[in-house]
């Protein structure tokens, strides 16, 4: 049994930025009314404050516009109507823009280079004003709309994974870092206190070079940078199945490590020491088709992720919040390892309720180890967070509360699994209106209430569980004349 014991004036070292940021599939899919019952269920229970993800100019949002005249000249103009919706429903939902702009309308481009089932364009633009023109318009557009303080708050990142070939023509570094000049120089032209970052590299061979050498080129050629960007992903060599992909998983500990290692090379240069470093995407595997996603393992992951990455990062957004996500096409069946918080049908997967719960850690922390987070809550009561990646564990929690009224919630194999149920329905591809309510009642977390003598309480964790638990001041004796034990007899 592992025995845990805090004392009144013990503390820890726990930053949390659970509810930093969360990502979405690309951004006109919020068009969709499943997008938005999706999105709307997640911030029910975690909060998040900013959502990004690809596709802000791409052909999709309609943004840039031409044609020829009668006299032979091309002819530029603007829509935003589904940029105005887009943004429109983010921030109805309580979220503010985290905005990425990769990638290029194809008008703008000559290459022949695409990506994803959608056709994302991922070459340098033909004229670069073309581009700084259609950025500035957008940004103009959103001031006049939001307000320039308000926009002046939403970050921007300049392109997505450009150290990869297919992200980014060829993974041309000189071509990116001039493409982060003149896009963030047109984006301080119009909103002078909108804050701009990258590279939003992934991980893999040469990639911490790239940090350093981005900040070389920014620190050399004084262009401005606010913030450092990258990916942090946990899948191994991955092995094929069909269309599914399976891989073994990195440990919490070595993904930190990474991190730490950027923020390393931040700090070795005095002008940026103090820069931000944020991890714009963050999953288990780096493929929207491996099963991972769907699991109880994968929460409990998350879980040890999340309690150390605030060491390493100031941000950290989970990619992404719903399974309405078509880079490799349009999913068919409600679990599919879409890398979503909510399978489509409104059904929570595990994870969701890993980060429900650590976005609810508000407090003083006073404890952490490899398996838990405890924090003293300013109402006096203590609130945990603990998983276990093992066998089935027993935990001990002694806390300063003599007299205390503890609550728990717990996701596990055994009482909250919707993946298990909808395997033994025989994985139907297209659920019923019973099928899809009773998988969203098997995704619920178990509640129970705990006895507590002199502020110890027992928790079981099964394998990949994650348990919330809220050890609470016990309030007044109840009415009167109420016997509880007459007929319940525990």
């Amino acid at each position: 049994m592992k025995r845990i014991t805090v004392g009144p004036s013990d503390r820890a070292e726990f930053n949390n930025i659970t509810d930093m940021c969360v990502g979405t599939g690309r951004v006109d899919l919020a068009l969709h009314a499943e997008y938005q019952r999706q999105l709307r269920a997640v911030q029910e229970v975690c909060r998040f404050r900013y959502i990004r993800g690809h596709g802000l100019f791409s052909d999709q949002m309609g943004i840039y516009q031409h044609f020829t005249g009668p006299d032979g000249k091309k002819r530029v103009w603007y829509c935003f109507t589904y940029l105005d919706r887009v943004v429109d429903a983010w921030l109805d939902a309580g979220l503010r823009p985290f905005i990425e702009t990769g990638f290029m309308p194809s008008a703008l481009t000559d290459s022949p280079n695409t990506l994803f089932y959608w056709q994302a364009h991922t070459a340098p633009p033909r004229v670069m004003k073309e581009w700084t023109d259609l950025v500035q318009a957008a940004l103009r557009h959103l001031a006049e709309r939001y307000g320039r303080a308000e926009v002046e708050s939403w970050p921007v990142e300049i392109w997505n994974e450009p150290n990869l070939p297919g992200f980014w023509e060829n993974a041309d570094k000189a071509k990116y870092l001039e493409l982060y000049r003149a896009t963030v120089l047109a984006v301080k032209e119009v909103l002078p206190g909108m804050r701009t970052g990258g590279p939003a590299i992934c991980g893999g061979e040469g990639s911490q070079q790239w940090i350093r050498d981005f900040l070389t080129f920014c620190r050399d050629n004084a262009v401005p940078v606010d913030f450092v960007t990258r990916h942090a992903y946990m899948g191994m060599t991955p092995e094929h199945r069909g269309r599914y992909l399976y891989h073994d998983m990195r440990t919490p500990e070595d993904l930190t490590e990474e991190m730490r290692i950027s923020r390393q090379i931040i700090r070795s240069f005095p002008e940026y020491r103090d820069l931000p470093l944020y991890i714009t995407e963050f999953n288990t595997s780096y493929n929207p088709f491996c099963p991972i996603h769907d699991t109880n393992y994968n929460a409990a992951l998350c879980a040890g992720v999340l309690s150390r990455i605030g060491d390493a990062a100031d941000m950290c957004s989970y990619w992404t919040f719903g399974d309405v996500f078509e880079e490799q096409g349009i999913p068919t069946h409600p679990f599919h390892g879409g890398f979503g918080l909510t399978a489509n049908g409104l059904i929570p997967k595990p994870t969701l309720w890993t980060f429900a719960f650590f976005a609810g850690l508000k407090g003083e922390p006073v404890y952490r180890d490899e398996n838990a987070v405890i924090v003293h809550r300013a109402d006096g009561g203590y609130e945990a967070v603990l998983w276990n990646l093992g066998d089935e564990e027993q935990v001990e929690i002694s806390l300063p509360l003599p007299d205390a009224v503890v609550l728990t919630e717990r996701v596990d194999g055994e009482c909250c699994d919707p993946l298990r149920a909808w395997h033994l329905m025989g994985e139907p591809e297209s659920l019923t209106e019973e099928q899809m309510r009773f998988l969203q009642r098997a995704a619920q977390p178990r509640a129970e209430a705990l006895p507590a003598p002199e502020g110890k309480v027992l928790v079981t964790l099964a394998r990949n569980a994650v348990v919330r638990l809220k050890a609470l001041p016990a309030p007044g004796r109840g009415d009167e004349g109420y016997d509880y034990a007459y007929y319940c007899k525990d």
